[in-house]
């Protein structure tokens, strides 16, 4: 009854039929519903028994994990910080500590139906205006330039929705949408043409154009202002200071400190809970005894009072102290809580996705989990993945080792930026949501082998240059892969001219 349906309808846009502009629109729910009955006459091409719609649906399959993290994640942070209540917040932040304290958390009392609503009402609105805006700027171009609908934006549009902080407003998300595919991909000629990934051409927009609602404190809620009151409440009640205050800063804010914080600053606040194994503690001990001298204090480094700690890392260096600013403690002092993994900023939680960020790309491991169904179909290039995180890690090591080898005391008055441990990068950010669902898309990306190494290592390595480096600009990763999707087409130019010399000479030989 359905086929028959369809092919009724199908009739009705036949040439020289009054329906006949509208027939992409019919084409596209005929191939949505069954497979298409004729191969593509424009890219993309895939050649082998998966037509472009099945390779699109293997995306979503992968992405599933990330939707399900954003929905619970979403969910769980707008549920905490919107509460009010300083006393749950607490809770949170003392269970979710450890696995099994974060689930009796979100279990107790039957708080997780509340938390799937939260997440659920911040996301799902988000991909409908994504996919009707989408969808009708798409549906637009093909019954202008009477070509098939193609199912990329099928991935485009979840891609983009889990990319953006749950605050965006929704006429931000239409525009930012109808922008993106526009001038990122309609303009080239549409799917398979675009030089440069749609979903990350949209975010671009977005964040070039309204920076205030893309950037800061934006990541919790659908409504900042009443988690902005939320934390003001807390923080009155609970007679918080700077330093234990309640905050919605991401840790990827938390680690863009300025350069005049010093790896001997951070590592001196990390003493107390770390101990002397610290880097810089030899560093550290020879100017802390020369303040209890001039200062006459009665102290023992690793076991200061908070009072004591502040005012040897603030105290001028000619008294003994640090020389920090006073107004860049609370700043080193978050820093140091997320170098050493201290309290709620420890590995496990950076790796599950209990933080704040984009909706989508908090989990590390669910990344992981999409990136094991795009290599194991196929669908996704594992030597892009590999590159890229390589780049990035590889990147960072140097930054970290230099920083310990070149400068005064082992490299104690370096930026802390820099000697911050390599791995923790691959944690913070969407750095593994942009490396396996990004840089992996196979039209803006390059073809040959050797060139997806090359363009992997090329995004990594500039993703860590504008963390470690811009001051301005926290997270890279975004303008990495947009910056190597235009030098693909070079690279793999180069990586074939490479092998057709290589060729010759082996003919030669």
């Amino acid at each position: 009854m359905l086929r028959r349906l369809l092919d009724y309808q199908l009739s009705l846009t036949e040439k020289g039929r009054f329906l006949h502009r509208l027939r992409p629109l019919v084409e596209a729910t005929d191939t949505f519903l069954y497979e298409a009955p004729l191969n593509t006459r424009r890219a993309p091409h895939i050649r082998d028994a998966v037509d472009i719609k099945r390779w699109m649906v293997i995306v979503v399959f992968a992405l599933i994990p990330c939707i399900l993290m954003a929905i619970w994640n979403t969910g769980l942070q707008s549920f905490v910080y919107a509460s009010g209540d300083y006393r749950l917040m607490n809770e949170y932040l003392s269970d979710a500590t450890s696995l099994a304290g974060y689930f009796d958390f979100a279990f107790k009392d039957n708080r997780y139906l509340s938390i799937l609503k939260e997440g659920l009402f911040a996301l799902l609105p988000v991909v409908i205006i994504t996919y009707a805006v989408g969808g009708l700027c798409e549906a637009l171009f093909a019954i202008v330039r009477q070509h098939e609908i193609s199912e990329g934006f099928l991935v485009t549009g979840i891609l983009y929705a889990l990319i953006l902080p749950s605050t965006i407003p929704y006429w931000m998300v239409a525009v930012g949408v109808a922008a993106g595919v526009i001038l990122g991909k309609e303009v080239f000629g549409g799917s398979g043409m675009n030089i440069v990934n749609p979903a990350l051409a949209c975010r671009a927009f977005l964040f070039f154009t309204f920076p205030g609602k893309m950037s800061g404190d934006v990541w919790v809620g659908t409504n900042p202002t009443i988690v902005r009151e939320s934390l003001l409440k807390m923080n009155q009640e609970a007679h918080t200071t700077a330093l234990d205050g309640y905050s919605q800063a991401t840790w990827l804010a938390r680690y863009n400190v300025p350069p005049e914080i010093k790896s001997i600053h951070v590592d001196a606040i990390a003493t107390n809970d770390v101990g002397t194994h610290v880097k810089t503690f030899p560093a550290i001990e020879q100017q802390f005894n020369q303040w209890k001298d001039v200062s006459h204090q009665q102290a023992t480094l690793t076991q200061l009072e908070p009072d004591q700690l502040r005012e040897f890392v603030t105290s001028p260096l000619t008294d003994g102290g640090l020389g920090l600013s006073s107004g860049y403690y609370e700043d080193a002092y978050h820093f140091a809580s997320l170098k050493y993994g201290l309290g709620h900023s420890n590995d496990w939680n950076l790796f599950l996705g209990d933080k704040l960020g984009s909706m989508g790309e908090t989990s590390i491991l669910a990344c992981l989990i999409g990136a094991f169904i795009l290599i194991w179909t196929g669908v996704g290039s594992w030597r892009t993945m590999a590159g890229m995180g390589l780049g990035a890690f590889v990147t960072a090591f140097l930054f970290e080792m230099g920083s310990r080898l070149f400068g005064a005391e082992g490299g104690a008055w370096n930026p802390a930026t820099l000697n911050f441990p390599a791995y923790k990068h691959l944690l913070l950010g969407g750095l593994a949501f942009g490396l396996v669902f990004m840089a992996t898309d196979p039209v803006s990306s390059p073809a040959t082998k050797l060139g997806r190494w090359l363009y992997g290592i090329l995004a990594g390595l500039v993703t860590i240059v504008i963390r470690a480096i811009n001051p301005a600009y926290p997270e890279g990763v975004m303008l990495a892969i947009l910056m190597a999707n235009v030098f693909a087409p070079l690279i793999d130019y180069y990586v074939v001219q490479y092998s057709r010399k290589r060729s010759m000479r082996r003919v030669r030989a």
